[in-house]
């Protein structure tokens, strides 16, 4: 059986934050499945079928090939469930994000409670979309914060 992890998030967009994270457990894991996921509290800026295609080319700029990326309109337990896939990573950017993380790692952990969660230490502390939304929003330069293949599209 695959040592295999997923990284789910609603990534809109994919930030290098984001990409460092997926290198991280790229290195750990046999296979990384990327899911892009739905946020009922959020509105999409940018379509999912988009990013999706932007962080496959990211991906494969950066020699990233074992991993893959999905879109996927449920909840992410049920995925882990139904692909056996062991472990969920999520990045933390401080104590606010773990509190929030563990709140949902234990609903997630009534679903699939296989499930085991990873964490790793955020580079990018001060990276997140929200934040390359704003700056966009008021005509700033975004360029650093986000892949390439990711600007490209926004």
């Amino acid at each position: 059986m695959e040592n295999t992890a997923v990284y789910p998030g609603s990534f809109d967009p994919f930030t290098n934050g984001h990409l460092d994270m997926v290198k991280k457990a790229a290195r750990i894991f046999d296979k990384v499945f990327i899911v892009i996921g739905t946020n009922v509290n959020k509105r999409r800026t940018y379509s999912a079928e988009g990013m999706k295609r932007a962080i496959e080319e990211t991906l494969e700029e950066n020699a990233l090939t074992n991993c893959e990326v999905y879109v996927y309109e449920g909840i992410i337990a049920q995925y882990t469930k139904e692909k056996k896939i062991g472990y969920m990573i999520r990045g933390l950017r401080n104590n606010m994000d773990y509190s929030y993380e563990e709140n949902i790692a234990e609903v997630n952990k009534l679903i699939d409670p296989k499930l085991e969660y990873i964490y790793f230490r955020a580079d990018n502390v001060a990276v997140s979309s929200s934040m390359v939304k704003e700056l966009r929003e008021f005509g700033q330069d975004v360029a650093s914060f986000v892949p390439p293949a990711v600007m490209r599209i926004m």
